[in-house]
């Protein structure tokens, strides 16, 4: 567990009403009519309807969650599990806004909707936790990184510089969802605002405030530093939400002469993490025993032992359909964890806004040890399955196909007929043309991503047979 105690000359803690900040990244002259009526819902709640509405959250109904391209409608997708998601985060961010305001008559006077504030916020982060995620899961992620990695695209990566080549070759989906949240094409309007979120949920997404190369002598090996939340592209971007937040700089002896790069989570940022626990630990094997991959006595004993139920418990009602009850467990297991983290959270309030804490709610839970072994249970029956281990593999080579074509089409000084025909598959906004014509390698390379991340997985199979020839689309 870490702890990094406090002395006189830890810095000054983060505040929530700046962490609350209702402002957009960034600010942008208004498109619409303005008019003097009260507005209808919150800005948090608009930062919610602006995802859903959003073509790349729709995108995540064809997105993996755990079965890759499933054969069932029950099986949950990256949309439905983003869904999921963002319920319980509301639930969590609303109770832990709750107990602080319970507990500190000064925090309820200055901030009285602390804790429907936190509930929206917490949910529209949960919402788009998942949106860069590349086809095939975090499958996908490997696939892309390992492609980087490879000799096959070392012409490409040998024009980038270190940190360029890091973003690449350790691909991260939460860098590719902030580049979502925050950027435009230029091929598409000279705005620079992305969905045009609040900074306050910009900050509850970002797990990893950090790049992909941090100074080592900044970090202090928390959860929040495992992985990185930003391309270099975004930069600019990344800091300015850090400046207005007011997120504490990871580093022992600040140098004023530096600008920070890795910095200490929004505190939100734990709640948004534990909702994304609870969810896919509980609703993984929930899926796994409708599949039938997962043994149901071996499921619903463990969901019953981390309920504490007796195992002769009488209920009020009579299951007949061991899938009606698991339906029932799992609502009281969730609710449970929620209550249950909720207050861990606010007890640990203090210690995250001095950034004196890095670990993951969920793991400082007295039923840890169970969640682990539900993590067991599906990596064994569900995540190692030889479905979806198959269909893993083939996304390796689906994904690798898909960018090698595409860099040898995009920096092909010959421009072979074959060549523009691929460049020709691509949308405008993810070439270096018209607006974007300046664009630098990285920044080509970065677009190229854009693209075969944002497809779902059974565009991203068409598109693979496609310009391979081994399948082709059906007759005009």
């Amino acid at each position: 567990m870490l702890h990094l105690t406090p002395d006189e000359n830890s810095p000054t803690p983060m505040s929530w009403p700046r962490l609350l900040s209702r402002r957009r990244y960034p600010e942008q002259p208004q498109l619409h009519v303005v008019t003097d009526a009260p507005p209808v819902r919150g800005a948090f709640v608009q930062d919610y309807d602006r995802v859903v509405f959003s073509s790349a959250f729709r995108r995540l109904q064809r997105k993996t969650q755990v079965m890759p391209l499933p054969e069932t409608d029950f099986v949950h997708t990256r949309l439905t599990h983003a869904l999921e998601t963002a319920s319980v985060g509301r639930s969590l961010g609303r109770l832990g806004g709750r107990l602080l305001l319970e507990e500190s008559e000064e925090l309820a006077a200055q901030l009285p909707h602390l804790d429907s504030d936190f509930g929206d916020i917490v949910a529209a982060a949960c919402l788009v936790h998942d949106i860069g995620n590349p086809p095939f899961g975090h499958s996908g992620e490997d696939a892309i990184s390992a492609y980087f990695r490879s000799s096959a695209a070392e012409p490409f990566v040998r024009m980038l510089t270190p940190a360029q080549r890091a973003d690449l070759q350790q691909f991260e989906g939460n860098a590719a969802g902030f580049r979502v949240l925050t950027h435009t094409y230029a091929a598409h309007s000279s705005g620079s605002a992305g969905l045009g979120l609040t900074y306050a949920t910009l900050g509850a997404f970002l797990k990893y405030p950090r790049p992909s190369i941090s100074d080592e002598t900044t970090l202090t090996g928390g959860i929040s530093e495992q992985r990185y939340g930003y391309f270099q592209t975004e930069a600019p971007r990344f800091r300015e939400v850090a400046r207005e937040l007011g997120l504490l700089a990871r580093s022992a002896t600040p140098d004023a002469d530096v600008e920070a790069t890795a910095f200490c989570r929004h505190p939100l940022a734990f709640l948004v993490e534990a909702a994304d626990d609870i969810c896919y630990r509980i609703i993984d094997l929930e899926d796994g025993l409708r599949l039938g991959l997962i043994p149901a006595a071996e499921g619903l004993g463990l969901l019953r032992e981390l309920l504490g139920d007796a195992p002769n418990r009488q209920g009020s009602v009579e299951w007949r359909d061991w899938r009606e009850e698991l339906g029932y467990l799992r609502a009281r297991l969730i609710n449970r964890l929620v209550q249950q983290t909720a207050r861990l959270f606010a007890d640990r309030a203090a210690a995250l806004l001095r950034g004196h804490a890095d670990e993951p709610l969920v793991q400082q839970l007295d039923c840890w040890p169970q969640l682990q072994e539900i993590g067991r249970l599906t990596r064994y029956y569900l995540y190692e399955s030889r479905p979806v281990l198959e269909i893993e593999a083939a996304g390796f080579e689906v994904l690798a196909g898909l960018l090698h074509a595409f860099l040898h089409a995009t920096f092909d000084p010959q421009q072979s007929p074959r060549s523009r025909k691929l460049l020709q598959l691509l949308p405008a906004q993810f070439r270096a043309v018209g607006p974007q014509q300046e664009a630098t390698p990285y920044e080509q390379i970065i677009l190229l991503t854009d693209y075969i991340g944002g497809l779902t997985d059974e565009n991203a199979l068409s598109l693979f047979r496609t310009i391979h020839g081994t399948d082709l689309p059906g007759r005009l």
